[in-house]
């Protein structure tokens, strides 16, 4: 075996050793959500029966039926559960500024999406749809093993040679990819970018029939600028410093700006067909898993 793949080898070894901490924690939050979640089923081709309904005008006479229909005087259609997977691609923000946190005592925001995100693979895989990472090079597709690669993948991208092996790049927007028309894309990220940037990259999504949904993570930190007196402030992209006198001279500016810059999200997203969503990482994981997994089941028919 070469140095270099020896070297590859033994950061997988040591990632797959990390791996079962964040499983464990996917798993429990998916599992809390899964329990809460009750079935809306979908009519549609499949072979599990759903329900009873009376026969209206144009229904196909094949789906009479005349066993129910006999107990009664409607006429009863008989309709099926709809059973077709899905296909749902799964992107976090993978950039400097997520690394942010403004207290020990909360995860940074890219943990916090880490675990968003498989937890959500987790829900999906466990309703049989089929799942993978945008920019990995990975055919979406079901079972615990989706799940463990997933894992390994995710975190692999904090280690710049494993993560370029396995093409998860560390940029605050996906990269384009033609994935296919109607396909599902779940996109997990603080979107601190410029709205222009925001928008032409979910437009190139859209225009080609894809859905999708923003999710936003944020510091309670980021919302609120909580701070007072004398601070500088740090650029974790290259933005430079700023050294504030007093910082609370311009809260309620930020506050603003942040409010409008929201509100540009929720615009973009709604121009696209998509929805959007935020969540603050001193908050249960559970809630924003939940809203982002009825808005998949909502627009797209995911099965729970």
């Amino acid at each position: 075996m070469s140095p270099t793949a020896n070297t590859t080898r033994q950061r997988a070894e040591q990632l797959a050793a990390t791996l079962p901490p964040l499983l464990v924690a996917a798993e429990r939050v998916a599992s809390t959500v899964d329990q809460g979640v009750h079935g809306r089923r979908r009519v549609g081709q499949g072979e599990t029966f759903w329900q009873f309904r009376r026969y209206q005008p144009g229904d196909p006479t094949q789906k009479i039926d005349w066993r129910q229909s006999a107990k009664a005087d409607p006429v009863f259609i008989r309709e099926m559960e709809w059973a077709a997977a899905q296909s749902v691609w799964l992107w976090r923000d993978g950039s400097a500024s997520m690394r942010y946190r403004s207290s020990d005592d909360l995860p940074e925001k890219r943990e916090r999406a880490d675990l968003l995100t498989l937890a959500l693979a987790a829900l999906l895989v466990r309703g049989g749809e089929r799942v993978a990472l945008l920019g990995s090079g990975a055919v979406p597709a079901m079972g615990r093993a989706t799940l463990n690669r997933m894992a390994l993948q995710l975190m692999a991208a904090d280690d710049p040679a494993a993560g370029q092996s396995i093409g998860l790049p560390a940029a605050g927007l996906p990269d384009y990819e033609p994935l296919p028309r109607h396909a599902q894309l779940v996109l997990i990220g603080d979107f601190l970018a410029p709205l222009p940037e925001i928008d032409a990259a979910v437009r190139r999504f859209a225009e080609r029939g894809v859905r999708g949904h923003l999710l936003q993570v944020l510091d309670p930190a980021e919302e609120t600028l909580p701070f007072a007196g004398r601070v500088r402030f740090e650029g974790l992209e290259g933005e430079g410093n700023l050294l504030l006198s007093r910082v609370e001279s311009i809260r309620d500016g930020y506050v603003e700006r942040l409010h409008a810059h929201h509100h540009g999200l929720a615009a973009l997203a709604r121009a696209a067909d998509w929805t959007f969503s935020t969540h603050r990482t001193d908050r249960s994981p559970q809630s924003a898993l939940l809203t982002l997994f009825l808005l998949l089941s909502e627009t797209a028919g995911i099965r729970r």
